[in-house]
């Protein structure tokens, strides 16, 4: 393992502990767990790792979604962590973070990662929906892996990192949320933390470079997610957060 991936896995780690005492996921929050008391989670702790699947749902084109159990062993309960999958919204599954996955789970987090519907399948917003709908089954169901799920938090790597802010951003967004969960109607998909790897935070941005680079590719994939194009903006992050200052700049100005 290089340095620059150890020292992703160790922030992603602090960010868990933060997260699970339900400090801000900062730079010092760490320091300030400590300050604390004992965390619920220890990063340098080690566990063996029991490694399962369950099916998650089967989405509209058919594909049975499966979610993958990185299940630390050991007496519990574990803080739980979401991992949401890469691959430009139009390719890869749950295995995508497989050794971040393990490494974490070693830590002592339960790590569930979870397949999402791929753009040719279905467009934005079907892989949110996922993720939204694994939010609310893991709520109801992390208990049977000896997950705690009273700071549930999600990590995402790039277009999963995108998604993760979304959640993150709109967790009781009804379009989001559109999936039935017929086990728990009144769980939402709030989260307590979101960490994220080269999330794609800016999505029209990152069309506007492909183009500049003349990555058909990057450009196909684009079209094929933000159906209709709109979405592409209504759906980006920084645009999200430009249009909220923007109303809380009109309302209290004078």
């Amino acid at each position: 393992m290089d340095k620059a991936t150890s020292a992703r896995r160790e922030l992603l780690k602090r960010i868990a502990a933060a997260g699970a005492l339900g400090l801000p996921a900062a730079g010092t929050a760490w320091r300030g767990a400590e300050a604390a008391g004992a965390p619920a989670y220890d990063p340098g702790a080690r566990f063996d790792v029991a490694v399962s699947e369950v099916e998650l749902r089967r989405n509209p084109a058919g594909r049975m979604l499966m979610a993958r159990i990185y299940q630390p062993k050991g007496p519990g309960p574990f803080p739980t962590v979401l991992d949401l999958h890469g691959g430009a919204w139009n390719r890869k599954d749950r295995h995508a973070e497989e050794p971040m996955d393990r490494a974490l789970a070693a830590s002592g987090l339960l790590v569930v990662a979870i397949d999402m519907t791929l753009a040719p399948d279905a467009p934005y917003p079907a892989c949110v929906q996922d993720a939204n709908y694994a939010v609310r089954w893991l709520k109801q169901n992390a208990a049977q892996w000896n997950g705690d799920t009273a700071k549930l938090g999600v990590y995402g790597s790039s277009s999963g990192g995108h998604v993760a802010e979304l959640l993150g951003m709109r967790p009781r967004d009804p379009r989001y949320g559109a999936i039935p969960l017929a086990a728990a109607p009144n769980v939402d998909a709030s989260v307590a933390y979101v960490a994220t790897r080269s999330p794609i935070s800016d999505t029209f941005a990152r069309f506007q470079n492909a183009e500049r680079r003349k990555n058909e590719g990057m450009m196909k994939n684009n079209k094929t997610f933000f159906v209709p194009w709109e979405t592409i903006h209504e759906s980006n992050p920084r645009e999200i957060l430009e249009r909220i200052v923007s109303m809380l700049t009109g309302l209290i100005r004078p």
